[in-house]
């Protein structure tokens, strides 16, 4: 009987199911003649896929969630992190994101250490220990990366938005109606502003932004003045690209965030806004390439 050839695309595809390492992915394949879903239950009866041996390794893929109570809130947004888009669309996962953030919300969890010691009510099982036989069901290392409770008070009103479970924000708002925070949510998630006002800018973060724009506009031959004036006029820029206050409406280019609101006698109170992975450095890796050193390494 000739052996099953097991190529670096079934590698790969079971350390995306399990997370192992490829040469063990490799000899679970071999064991059982190529079938994926033959190896990856072998591997999880085997202790292969444990949580302790996956919290070191990268998880920057995952998904954001928004749970809200009322439009005056309080609504929480949490954000659960895997290693791959394969273990983010699986429903076990989504299942428990949503799960947690519920928990978060019902609760007002506003820290990750109180979360992760919750109860859940159903299953009697912590949310930390439900976490671990979660990574040892899909072979991948999950982690609860951060949650931000949001809103509550009778006197404002929350707009929030997820973008494909990968980015969401929510606004709190003083004045207004619905329809303009949940398009201030959305513009939010568009431009990522860092701040409410441009008063709001680290004095700090303005100085390495004239030294830096200084530097670029030395050797140009312009007398300093002029030079002084095209500096100021480029941090004016850099502050209304920063702030949400000074930015481009984007249903309305022509109108600013601050003007929309002035209109509307309301007034920004707070916003948030996660991205999935974002600040996770996350390393790139050809497969066929990496699978075949190992190969040639263990022979």
């Amino acid at each position: 009987m000739t052996p099953t050839i097991i190529t670096a695309a079934m590698v790969q595809a079971l350390r995306a199911r399990t997370g192992a390492g490829m040469m063990d992915c490799k000899k679970a394949l071999e064991s059982v003649g190529g079938d994926l879903d033959a190896a990856a239950e072998a591997m999880r009866k085997s202790g292969q896929i444990q949580a302790e041996k996956k919290s070191g390794r990268i998880a920057a893929e995952g998904l954001i969630i928004i749970k809200s109570k009322a439009v005056t809130g309080p609504a929480i947004i949490l954000e659960v992190n895997c290693e791959t888009d394969f273990v983010a669309r699986d429903e076990n996962f989504k299942q428990f994101a949503e799960k947690t953030a519920q928990c978060a919300l019902d609760h007002q969890i506003t820290n990750l250490e109180s979360l992760l010691a919750f109860t859940f009510a159903d299953t009697g099982e912590t949310v930390e220990k439900t976490r671990e036989a979660l990574v040892a069901k899909l072979g991948e290392n999950i982690q609860i990366r951060r949650l931000h409770l949001v809103g509550g008070q009778a006197d404002t009103l929350l707009g929030f938005y997820v973008h494909m479970g990968r980015i969401g924000a929510i606004v709190q708002l003083k004045g207004g109606d619905e329809q303009l925070a949940k398009d201030l949510a959305l513009h939010i998630i568009a431009n990522n502003p860092v701040v409410i006002s441009a008063d709001d800018i680290a004095e700090q973060i303005l100085a390495k932004e004239r030294e830096i724009i200084m530097a670029q506009s030395q050797g140009t031959g312009k007398p300093q003045a002029v030079i002084d004036k095209m500096v100021e006029g480029r941090l004016n820029k850099f502050r209304d690209e920063m702030s949400l206050l000074g930015q481009a409406f984007v249903k309305d280019p022509n109108v600013r965030v601050g003007q929309l609101l002035k209109n509307a006698k309301a007034e920004i109170i707070n916003f948030v806004r996660f991205a999935v992975g974002e600040g996770i450095e996350k390393p790139t890796e050809d497969f066929a390439e990496a699978v075949m050193a190992q190969v040639k390494g263990s022979s």
